[in-house]
């Protein structure tokens, strides 16, 4: 699935293509995704342009006149961008065509994924309202995570995986920062100091700027939106890595379950 890093990467990888251009025709060649394509869709966006395109969470937003659409990649999605001309493949569900030519072309083989406009402001969206911080943000810190985590039982990992408390720290990036911050995930959250969490929020962050900077993890088939292959998979320390030996130590890395997510660490290294 794709997590904050991948979905940064495709928004820096399409906007340069379709920002402050006039979309000219939309195609949608399949409304059944998780959320059914607006009946609107292609009335409401024709003769838009397209604003700056930002992003939330794990969710990408484009304005479109006055209105702004709202758009998740779900399990398997992908926005990227095409030329007219360019055939659409199996799995191509919508197209929007700008004047220039471009093609900002939606690829989902699950159809987990969906656009839907924005209801009111970010701040009223009954699916943004709910949010933590964002992670790179000067909202998220060490103190957060301590002032949240105190009385918690549940392990620490699921713990930073609760978009309430912080957003787009997924399975993947929970798992490395935890191994950089040397925090055994299956610690009680709430028996965590506020000096491991300092260090915690700050692995954090490091983790997931790298993860940006090197366009993403490549885990079965993520690409930007320009079609490039993310390769912060080559640096991963833990995730995917059971059995093997710890980058740190050596001592062979451990596998557990929590929260019904698989987590890799290393018995040595965190504690």
């Amino acid at each position: 699935m794709p997590e904050l890093p991948e979905v940064e990467t495709t928004r820096r990888g399409i906007a340069p293509h379709v920002e402050g251009r006039e979309i000219v025709e939309v195609i949608v060649r399949h409304r059944g995704l998780r959320v059914p394509v607006p009946a609107d869709l292609e009335s409401s966006l024709i003769g838009t342009s397209l604003g700056a395109i930002g992003r939330r969470s794990k969710y990408l937003l484009l304005p479109c006149g006055e209105r702004t659409l709202l758009w998740h990649l779900g399990m398997s999605g992908s926005l990227r961008i095409a030329r007219v001309g360019d055939l659409p493949k199996k799995h191509d569900h919508i197209d929007m065509v700008v004047e220039s030519g471009n093609i900002l072309r939606y690829h989902d083989p699950r159809r987990f994924g969906f656009v839907d406009w924005l209801d009111g402001s970010v701040e009223r969206d009954v699916r943004l309202t709910r949010l933590g911080p964002e992670p790179l943000s000067d909202a998220f810190d060490g103190d957060r995570l301590y002032r949240l985590s105190r009385g918690r039982r549940a392990a620490v990992k699921p713990f930073l995986m609760d978009n309430a408390v912080v957003v787009g720290v997924g399975n993947i990036y929970a798992s490395e920062a935890l191994f950089l911050a040397g925090i055994d995930p299956r610690r009680a959250a709430g028996r965590i100091s506020r000096e491991r969490y300092d260090q915690l929020a700050s692995a954090i962050r490091e983790v997931l700027a790298a993860a940006i900077t090197q366009g993403g993890t490549t885990l079965r088939d993520f690409v930007s939106g320009t079609g490039e292959p993310g390769y912060f998979a080559q640096r991963l320390n833990v995730y995917g890595r059971a059995g093997d030996a710890c980058r740190r130590c050596g001592h062979e890395l451990r596998l557990v379950t929590l929260g019904q997510r698989a987590s890799v660490f290393c018995p040595l290294c965190q504690t």
